[in-house]
């Protein structure tokens, strides 16, 4: 009754902290943001110029004095005090009308940190002026989002690719019985986009440039009909801006040695799977998560690979912000989940 009464004059606030965007969902509304995770600052003062969509306009067109910068970094935090920053405006621009009391705040964050990188979480949400915050297993989270019963006695399988981590877990009664997190994931591919134009075509591309060519030409299978893009960068002998042309084969290729971590994660997941939760998944098929999970061909290429059904949800994107809003509006599946969340 008391929680009840409570949850009145609070604004239950979930969040999807992530490596390339941050998603923000207020029980009762929704999804209200979605913007990246990226901060602009002043390097001599510290000072924070500019959050979210704002900074990362600034990416690659900012004086040498301000720098974008990524506090997250493999869905963990790498700059504290920025990151805090981030939480408090991204909670301040959730709220367009204030409750009585302050929020409470979920946040998603990977399977398998360790519990300084979870307290660094819990202390800068506290900082950021949540009342109480809940950290849950992003599994968990991007399964209930998708709409998978996660109480079910049976077993199901899901395959989060974000933009810093790619987590593969066995989901049961509740809980993560087996799961697999790799730090390759959307960035590790926008990465390895610039790394084969530099040393290819001594050409050095943005992080803006190399994640349009990743959405428009990126692929982990042969595509009907292969693609070409015309590519703007700076020439690392002249120093010169030039413009070259790149195809979907190239890409492909260059994506390969990420694509091939993803495979494995899965297929040494599925090993270590229950025998009889196995049989479950080759009836139920495996759901994917996670912007990652966009890439062209990455769903065919696993399902050739594994010879199981793959399923990838109709908005990937927001799926653990999703599932952190279902969890704080149904208070019987907070406790049934209990086990994959922790609390400051």
């Amino acid at each position: 009754m008391w929680q009840k009464l409570l949850r009145k004059f609070t604004r239950d606030i979930g969040i999807d902290l992530g490596t390339a965007n941050t998603v923000v969902y207020v029980r009762g509304e929704g999804i209200v943001l979605n913007e990246p995770s990226v901060v602009a600052i002043d390097k001599a003062t510290r000072q924070v110029m500019a959050i979210g969509n704002d900074a990362y306009n600034m990416v690659g067109r900012t004086p040498g004095n301000i720098v974008s910068v990524r506090p997250m970094k493999d869905g963990v935090i790498a700059d504290f005090e920025i990151t805090e920053k981030m939480i408090r405006e991204f909670i301040k621009k959730a709220q367009k009308t204030k409750g009585l009391l302050r929020p409470r705040v979920l946040i998603g964050v990977p399977w398998g940190i360790t519990d300084v990188e979870k307290r660094a979480v819990l202390d800068a949400s506290f900082q950021a002026g949540a009342s109480e915050t809940f950290l849950v297993d992003e599994p968990m989270a991007a399964a209930i989002g998708a709409g998978i019963r996660v109480n079910d006695p049976k077993g199901q399988m899901i395959i989060d690719v974000g933009g810093g981590t790619t987590e593969v877990a066995v989901i049961s009664l509740g809980g993560i019985v087996t799961c697999r997190s790799i730090r390759t994931a959307g960035n590790e591919l926008d990465e390895a986009i610039i790394s084969h134009c530099r040393k290819n075509y001594n050409l050095l591309i943005g992080e803006r440039m190399a994640e349009r060519i990743k959405i428009e030409i990126g692929s982990a299978y042969p595509l009907d009909e292969e693609l070409t893009l015309d590519v703007k960068g700076r020439d690392l002998l002249s120093g010169l801006p030039k413009t070259f042309t790149l195809s979907s084969y190239e890409i492909r290729d260059a994506l390969a040695e990420q694509v091939l971590a993803i495979v494995d994660t899965l297929r040494m997941t599925l090993e270590k799977t229950p025998p009889e939760l196995s049989s479950d998944i080759m009836e139920r098929g495996i759901v994917m998560t996670g912007g990652g999970s966009m890439l062209h061909g990455l769903m065919q290429h696993l399902m050739d690979e594994t010879g199981i059904t793959i399923t990838r949800v109709a908005d990937p994107l927001s799926c653990v912000a999703i599932g952190t809003g279902k969890i704080l509006e149904d208070l019987d599946l907070m406790n049934r989940i209990g086990s994959t969340i922790s609390h400051r």
